[in-house]
């Protein structure tokens, strides 16, 4: 297969929210997601508000790009749980830096999308902004090891709790 690349522009950036890059306690986090006046007028989020969640993709842009490590590993390092592949994770250490996160829409106004549970931290660059239908959601039985849901049980926790 030949190597193939392409330029994305981001469509807009997380604005608030948290500064600094953490595993867990996303919950409660609000921020705002600031489409570019630029490139987008308000017809762009016509229809939008009438969704309660969103999914959005964006680039890791903190994370350092020698901290790629494509060999299996552990996640978050834990000996306790087993080696999988880069794309058994859903970590920042990946080939195009990609996150993908599904955050409850608040309100739309005017190009500013106020979100909670995003967890992407202020100034990250978003790539693309889909409403999450849940059509798309999971079909069939969904099979997964424990690991995740030991992993993530604060993830979503508020910091205060």
């Amino acid at each position: 297969m030949a190597s193939e690349s392409f330029t994305v522009v981001p469509v807009a950036h997380v604005v608030g929210g948290r500064t600094v890059v953490e595993d867990d306690f996303w919950g409660g986090n609000r921020s705002i997601i600031r489409i570019d006046p630029e490139q987008f007028n308000e017809d762009a989020v016509v229809g939008l508000d009438a969704f309660s969640h969103i999914e959005v993709v964006f680039r890791f842009h903190l994370t350092d790009p020698t901290d790629l490590h494509p060999e299996p590993r552990r996640p978050r390092d834990n000996p306790d749980w087993p080696l999988g592949g880069i794309f058994a994770h859903r970590n920042m250490r990946r080939q195009n830096w990609l996150g993908v996160s599904r955050c409850r829409l608040l309100k739309v106004d005017g190009l500013d999308l106020h979100v909670e549970e995003l967890d992407a931290v202020d100034g990250t660059p978003v790539l693309d902004i889909k409403p999450w239908f849940s059509a798309m959601g999971t079909r069939g039985e969904v099979r997964e090891p424990t690991w995740p849901s030991e992993m993530l049980a604060d993830y979503y926790a508020s910091p205060d709790s």
